[in-house]
């Protein structure tokens, strides 16, 4: 072969492996953050006012819940929405007395009240109308009234949970904080602690490390927890729940190389949570809030505190701030109760609160982001939708 055939057969051999690594790319889904039909949810707005109670739920999928499991279920007719746990979208040992389930439920009813005053409604809201622990956790009576529809409504289709650094020269103020306490002026059973000086940030970020390495150690808790990563293309998409690596807040290049990577291990995956949580989570946390209840065991509480984060959620999207739950403590003060151990976090939880009067619910970290946050996927309307009972 001359010299000339020589480039020419190379050129060929570079085009085609050109060729075959973009398939490959696109196939792991490395050009397609945000698309496909795992996440036409947030594309399905705002609800239209001719789908009435179907459409309120359109808002209500998009609520924030623990790991992205979406642990709701409801029922719909012309007069009034019913919104049901789902049993089976536990977290094990990672939420032994599900806590975290009901908060998310929580944020899914807040959704829902608030799509429904927007689409003309009069509410009024039940909890729990079976009984404490039963599976019915609310009741939504729909009558005829005036749209009011609020800010908070309007920030519904972006807020995303930003888990990526933020700006560690930016603080937020203190106005800041007293207006997002305040969302929960009509919810007095539950509220909101800040912590922000360099000292608590410090011995809270301590903390939240710890217990992310104690998640770790325990077999059960981690391998609870693996359980809802949807680390390929495929699995985002069949899914349409859980943790993903565009909601991960890792920089593009970094995302589009991992999704072309072999999957990790269960064991790299803890290294890498273990790291963020780190180097990132921690390390850029402009402060930590800290949701509180009276009686933080009881599931109406715990609903309140979900409606409480929601709104926080909400309003923190409409004004260019990032949130992010860090519930590692809480897990694994749930862990040791379960399990009649030491209450080693439940303890540094209790003392974080500093008043017998409040029980923790669940810490977060808050921040201004320092890249824009991506959504996670979400099940379609149809799939969330009980039958009708006659």
């Amino acid at each position: 072969m001359n010299r000339r055939n020589i480039l020419i057969a190379g050129a060929a051999v570079l085009g085609v492996g050109a060729a075959g690594l973009g398939w490959h790319a696109a196939r792991r889904g490395v050009f397609s953050s945000g698309t496909g039909p795992a996440y036409a949810a947030w594309r399905q707005w705002p609800p239209l006012t001719e789908e009435g109670a179907a459409g309120l739920v359109r808002a209500a999928v998009l609520a924030a819940s623990p790991h992205n499991t979406q642990p709701w279920l409801f029922r719909i007719s012309d007069s009034r929405i019913d919104l049901f746990a789902d049993p089976a979208r536990n977290l094990g040992t990672i939420d032994p007395f599900l806590r975290e389930m009901y908060m998310g439920l929580g944020c899914a009813l807040e959704n829902l009240v608030l799509a429904a005053r927007a689409a003309g409604y009069r509410t009024a809201l039940t909890l729990l109308p079976a009984g404490p622990e039963a599976p019915h956790v609310a009741t939504l009576e729909l009558d005829g009234g005036n749209p009011d529809a609020s800010p908070l409504f309007a920030a519904i289709p972006h807020r995303h949970t930003n888990r990526g650094a933020y700006d560690a020269a930016r603080p937020v103020g203190q106005e800041v904080l007293k207006a997002m306490a305040a969302l929960g002026l009509d919810l007095p059973d539950v509220a909101v602690l800040w912590f922000t000086s360099e000292q608590e940030r410090g011995r809270i970020g301590e903390l939240i490390v710890a217990a992310t390495q104690a998640i770790i150690a325990d077999s059960q808790q981690s391998a609870d927890s693996a359980r809802w990563l949807r680390m390929s293309w495929d699995k985002v998409q069949r899914h349409r729940d859980g943790i993903t690596l565009d909601a991960a807040g890792v920089p593009p290049l970094i995302r589009g190389a991992a999704k072309m990577l072999p999957e990790l291990s269960h064991e790299e995956s803890d290294a890498a949570w273990l790291k963020a949580t780190r180097e990132t989570h921690v390390s850029t946390a402009m402060g930590y809030g800290l949701l509180v209840a009276r009686r933080a065991h009881e599931n109406a509480q715990r609903l309140q505190g979900g409606r409480l984060w929601q709104r926080m959620h909400l309003w923190a999207a409409g004004h260019a701030l990032a949130v992010q739950p860090l519930n590692q403590m809480p897990e694994r003060a749930d862990r040791e109760a379960s399990l009649g151990a030491e209450p080693v976090y439940g303890a540094a939880l209790r003392d974080l609160v500093g008043d017998p009067a409040w029980e923790a619910l669940m810490p977060f970290r808050i921040g201004y982001p320092m890249r824009e946050a991506l959504p996670s996927p979400r099940r379609a309307v149809e799939d969330v939708l009980l039958k009708q009972t006659s």
